[in-house]
């Protein structure tokens, strides 16, 4: 996954005119998850009930929970 290295240059940028991007059809949902790509292909993601609070994620990072996410292991089931 990522190096402390890059760990470290993620949360070392400043984010503050990012983008951020709600699922679509949530958009106006009071709790939501909320994703921004940052430079160097990271992602970071937040909840809207605490903006405050931002998670970020190398590019290695975000795939393996993309696809991890796409092949069922998150589900509660």
């Amino acid at each position: 996954m990522g190096t402390q290295q890059e760990k470290d240059e993620l949360y070392a940028l400043d984010i503050s005119g990012v983008e951020w991007l709600s699922p679509p059809g949530t958009e106006t949902a009071p709790e939501r998850v909320e994703i921004a790509y940052l430079p160097g292909g990271g992602v970071a993601m937040r909840s809207s009930v605490d903006p405050a609070t931002v998670l970020r994620y190398t590019e290695a990072e975000w795939r393996a929970f993309v696809l991890g996410a796409r092949d069922g292991e998150f589900d509660l089931t």
